[in-house]
């Protein structure tokens, strides 16, 4: 076997430091706690290890051999650089373990999660928080994989998703409407209407969308009634990304009122359908299943108050 493939017991480095600083086999031993025959096999162990003899035994007090002082230096190296190491990954998992990490779907990342992370900061202490944006099945993913502790998104009693199924416990935070806009004419008027009979391009969510599934899932609302036939000219699964196609009079997008406030307010969106035709959705925050860190689960009590 070569002295690559030996085993090596990292207590031995620790035993060999031992008897050097002691010189004396049955002191070292008794510092280390072990029994004086343990204790010399683990340095006879060692030096057939290191393919070479470490300790002058026929010295009184025992004394290291050339060899074995080159030896103890690099050894006392190694065992420093290991416990820097275990301090470093120890530190390494307690910020991991204390540090907040959120999955948010793009649009209520742009639009809900900043005020409602404002009010979490008036309560709490948070410290660092990471937010990762992505689509709802890139943050399902996210959930699943253990890489966040919390997923922010829009949800909806129609559809059931991988969360629910898997058992993720979920707290409503709001709610928000679903409205189909488009860009306006030049005389303030919707450049395009559902409720009307012309041929109307639409801007699609893509399959990967929570907002494309509810829509899909939910077909028409009562009391609202699409006459115009419908051609799909684009499709994304960012909202964002939709509506600034809608502002450029591409199309009609169904879009969060979270994430058109202001262009509402301004008349550079304008709704394409009657209000009946609103889709009322739930702002939801999902949580791991296991414990998570203590400034964690404050945070998903504040969240359940």
């Amino acid at each position: 076997m070569s002295i690559d493939q030996k085993p090596l017991d990292v207590d031995w480095l620790w035993d060999f430091i031992a008897l050097a600083e002691h010189q004396h086999f049955s002191r070292a031993a008794d510092a280390r706690s072990i029994a004086q025959p343990a204790f010399s096999r683990h340095i006879r162990a060692l030096e057939e290890w290191a393919d070479v003899q470490l300790v002058d035994r026929n010295a009184h007090p025992v004394a290291l051999t050339d060899a074995g002082q080159e030896f103890l230096t690099q050894t006392r190296s190694i065992v420093a650089h290991l416990e820097a190491a275990r301090i470093k990954a120890r530190t390494a998992h307690d910020q991991s373990s204390a540090r907040l990490r959120f999955a948010s779907t793009h649009s209520l990342s742009l639009s809900f999660f900043p005020s409602w992370l404002t009010r979490l900061e008036s309560r709490l202490r948070l410290g660092q928080v990471q937010t990762l944006s992505d689509s709802y099945e890139g943050c399902e993913e996210l959930m699943q994989q253990r890489k966040v502790q919390f997923v922010l998104c829009y949800g909806h009693a129609a559809v059931l998703t991988k969360l629910d199924e898997a058992g993720y416990a979920m707290q409503p935070m709001g709610t928000d409407d679903l409205l189909a806009v488009c860009a306006p004419k030049s005389a303030g008027q919707a450049l395009y209407r559902l409720d009307a009979t012309d041929l109307v391009p639409l801007l699609e969510y893509s399959s990967s969308s929570m907002l494309g599934r509810i829509l899909a899932k939910t077909g028409m609302r009562p009391g609202f009634s699409q006459k115009a036939p419908t051609s799909v000219v684009f499709s994304a699964h960012n909202a964002f990304l939709l509506k600034t196609l809608a502002l450029e009079g591409r199309g009609v997008a169904w879009l969060p009122r979270s994430l058109m406030q202001a262009e509402l307010a301004l008349g550079q969106l304008l709704p394409a359908a009657p209000p009946e035709a609103a889709l009322r959705l739930e702002i939801r925050l999902y949580r791991q299943k296991a414990q998570m860190s203590a400034l964690a689960e404050q945070v998903w009590t504040a969240a359940l108050g």
